[in-house]
């Protein structure tokens, strides 16, 4: 086992904005550490300062025991380039060597003694490495993963695979291997809730120690032994350390604060009554000399104090205002009469009325998504009164039967992909500016309260394009509420959002005038619905009073 040391780790951004500022924590031998903080809070910044790709200004990095990183994206080319960069030096070293080896021996020298001798050379270094020991790995891994072995996929190209199956590959590599110490930059992003459930029994019973970055509530809940909170300040954002599990994260929390704002409080009062004292002796020094020297103690006694400084600042908070309005409708909101989606689901007939809340549930690829594009779009034959409420091109669904949509409804989209193509080139004001012909324009001044209320007043003269997953998400949402929907239908809505994002959109959500419709793999999420809505590996779509996330792949063959 291994461990990580962080002390007084500070970083300042290229545009001279302190990011991090004496950070310190310490993840032990055998932990399940999280590491949690608000989008922009610099958690992907600090694992590259672990890892070494970013030197600290300040501060220092150590660990005992070889590192492997899982990146948030995996940009190898090929499935056994991405397993060889997860190996140890040597072993990516040598099978550079052979790559090159082999390149040369199919090329117009390939005959030539020196070349088969290189090639020989490359193959002979390979071994001593440990390359072949590390394929049958790698086979171990492919065949858990992917059901493939190693020898027939190794050149498959890595976009070929999902990206679920790009993170069950590297976590399988790595969870296998033997590095001690783990730095995971969201490995449950792209995973369904099968395979978020393997990982948190893997974190559970590795005895690797694993530091890891999640927004996923419910794996916090499983797998963390102790949580990492990167706190926001202008000075710089620092960590606070939560030595217990998210079940107790809140309370303990809270119970910080209540703490920092009683030790301020009491520091505000004992420097008035220095500043007082210092005050009092200094009027009756005036005009007695015998209290000169108690004038000068006391002065001495306040500059003490001062230059102690007070005590730690509560961290600011993320305040987000969701306001989330919507409106009166007709009292069916959705029907759908023996609707199928072509080459997806069966035909199911559905009523959903105002004011539900639907959790949409099922497998990647199983069609959930094109319903919501149906729906975003209008239904089967939209109305004008059922027309969505903003300039997003919905590619058309190709499907049998019927869904329309009931009096007042109108639809919201919150894309999955966040692909916005309305939207790009453009600033957050800009656009909030101009409106469209949705959604009025916003003067400057409202327009910069709006994003202030959604943690955005930073990123206004950003583009849509340039702003993080988490912002992007954030500001879908303003754009739906300052559009007036009153159907939200919510494609996987929390995967970019930092925690206190989720909790204020669930919390706007309870709040909305209007019906809901979500997919969802978040399982914390779930909680807040009431009806759900399966789509069934065997083609069929049904309702469960229940979550429902142990369906597979739809196996129904499609004409």
């Amino acid at each position: 086992m291994g461990h990580i040391d962080i002390s007084d780790v500070s970083y300042t951004l290229a545009d001279g904005r302190p990011l991090l500022a004496g950070v310190s924590f310490r993840v032990g031998d055998g932990a399940k550490a999280a590491l949690i903080g608000a989008n922009g809070a610099g958690k992907t910044t600090l694992l590259r300062i672990l890892t070494g790709e970013l030197a600290p200004e300040t501060g220092s990095v150590s660990h005992t025991g070889s590192v492997g990183l899982m990146r948030q994206f995996i940009t190898a080319d090929t499935i056994a380039e991405a397993l060889e960069e997860l190996a140890p030096k040597r072993i990516r070293t040598a099978a550079a060597l052979v790559r090159r080896a082999e390149n040369r021996l199919l090329g117009p020298d390939g005959e030539t003694t020196e070349v088969q001798m290189a090639y020989a050379n490359a193959l002979s270094e390979w071994a001593d490495a440990g390359g072949y020991d590390a394929e049958v790995l790698w086979d171990t891994c492919t065949t858990s993963a992917l059901g493939i072995p190693f020898d027939r996929c190794r050149g498959r190209a890595i976009s070929t695979l999902s990206g679920g199956e790009q993170k069950k590959l590297v976590l399988e590599a790595l969870l296998r291997g033997t590095d001690e110490v783990l730095i995971l930059d969201e490995p449950d992003n792209f995973l369904d809730v099968p395979g978020k459930r393997w990982l948190e029994a893997q974190l559970r019973e590795t005895d690797k120690s694993v530091l890891f970055v999640s927004h996923d509530r419910e794996l916090l809940a499983q797998a963390a032994t102790e949580i990492i909170t990167l706190e926001l300040s202008a000075a710089g954002n620092s960590a606070w350390v939560h030595s217990g599990g998210f079940g107790t994260y809140h309370d303990a929390r809270a119970a910080r604060f209540d703490r920092l704002e009683e030790l301020r409080k009491r520091w505000d009062e004992e420097h008035a009554k220095l500043r007082a004292l210092v005050q009092m002796y200094k009027q009756k020094a005036a005009y007695n000399s015998d209290m000169t020297s108690r004038y000068r103690a006391a002065q001495t006694r306040l500059e003490r104090f001062e230059t102690a400084g007070p005590p730690e600042a509560i961290p600011r908070e993320q305040n987000l205002g969701i306001r989330l309005g919507g409106g009166r409708t007709g009292k069916i909101a959705i029907v759908a009469d023996d609707l199928e989606l072509s080459g997806l689901m069966l035909p199911f007939d559905l009523e959903v009325h105002y004011g539900d809340r639907v959790a949409v549930l099922g497998s990647n690829g199983s069609g959930k998504s094109h319903f919501l594009r149906l729906l975003a779009a209008g239904g089967t034959d939209p109305e004008a009164e059922h027309r969505p409420v903003s300039d997003i091109d919905i590619p058309a669904v190709d499907h049998e039967g019927r869904v329309r949509l009931g009096a007042r409804v109108r639809p919201g989209w919150f894309a999955q992909t966040h692909g916005r193509p309305d939207l790009g080139g453009r600033s957050l004001l800009e656009i909030l500016h101009r409106g469209d012909e949705h959604r009025n324009g916003l003067p400057r001044e409202p327009a910069s309260r709006a994003l202030a209320r959604y943690e955005l007043a930073g990123a206004a003269e950003q583009t849509f394009d340039s702003l993080s997953g988490g912002q992007q998400a954030r500001f879908q949402i303003l754009l739906l509420e300052l559009a007036g929907a009153t159907l939200l239908l919510l494609d996987e809505p929390t995967d970019n959002l930092d925690l206190v994002s989720a909790e204020a959109l669930q919390d706007a959500l309870a709040a909305f005038d209007g019906t809901v419709l979500a997919v969802t793999h978040d399982r914390w999420f779930a909680r807040d619905f009431d009806r759900f809505l399966v789509f069934g590996s065997d083609g069929e779509v049904y309702e469960s009073s229940e979550p429902v996330w142990d369906e597979g792949r739809v196996v129904r063959t499609r004409g």
